[in-house]
């Protein structure tokens, strides 16, 4: 698929959940989120027959997201049932980490490909500050499951305030080249006020290269974070919200304040 500025949509990040273990600072507020019914959640079934059209239409990059991807129940069935999809090159998920130490072998041994997890310092205090009250031990021990795992690579998502030379994120740096992890530095976003910039490392944020869709939990089709713009799928059908999103899908990012990061899933 190519939109109308000659950019190839081949990848689809799917929010499977808007609810989350931790309560991230820049994320969600401290009383959380008006979560979702559970009518309004798509359904793995659904899910899966989303991506086959997805990949019929050339998507070959699938990114499972939250809120938190493995609070949602029987997520492993998810992945094997995506995982059997032909024509997928890159299946991944962005995690916090805290549940991987029990669930990375099982991951992987139902197809995910690799991992992407938070890690925003080395404190702990900092970091149950960040996250009101998550363990940053768990976290390092989720990683090391990973590794065990045979996830490759395993890249660290590292929120910054400023840039990557702020002390935590030279922590963070120095963490990742010592345990053979990648690391990618994201500057604090707001959707409302349209502040966002490239990922260091990374590829997102560079709107004249973005090649991506969203999969919102609720079923909508989402062609640009930074855009209110969004299709519902249940309503319009696979194929005719894939050509809207795709069609529509704007030259760069503005603002978006209808959304919430938890229920897009960045």
């Amino acid at each position: 698929m190519f939109d109308s500025y000659n950019r190839r949509i081949n990848y689809l990040r799917i929010s499977v959940t808007d609810r989350c273990n931790l309560r991230c600072t820049y994320c969600m507020p401290e009383e959380g989120v008006a979560l979702l019914k559970h009518k309004d959640i798509l359904s793995f079934e659904e899910i899966k027959e989303i991506v086959q059209v997805a990949v019929s239409y050339g998507i070959d990059k699938i990114r499972l997201t939250g809120g938190e991807p493995l609070v949602r129940k029987g997520i492993l069935d998810l992945v094997k049932m995506i995982s059997t999809i032909k024509g997928i090159k890159d299946f991944g998920m962005t995690t916090n980490g805290i549940f991987l130490e029990k669930m990375a072998m099982d991951l992987k041994s139902a197809g995910l490909h690799r991992i992407n997890i938070s890690l925003d310092t080395l404190d702990p205090e900092k970091y149950s500050s960040i996250s009101r009250g998550g363990d940053i031990e768990a976290v390092f021990k989720g990683i090391e499951a990973a590794k065990k795992s045979g996830f490759s690579p395993i890249k660290i998502n590292c929120v910054v305030q400023n840039s990557s030379s702020d002390q935590d994120a030279k922590e963070v740096k120095s963490f990742c080249e010592n345990n053979g992890l990648q690391i990618r530095f994201i500057k604090l976003m707001n959707l409302e006020k349209g502040i966002f910039s490239i990922v260091e490392h990374g590829e997102g944020g560079n709107c004249t290269s973005c090649n991506r869709l969203r999969l919102t939990a609720n079923g909508m089709i989402k062609p640009c974070l930074f855009s209110e713009l969004e299709y519902n799928i249940r309503r319009l059908g696979i194929e005719k919200t894939f050509e809207l999103a795709v069609g529509n899908k704007p030259a760069c990012g503005t603002t978006n304040k209808t959304n919430q990061f938890s229920n897009i899933g960045g």
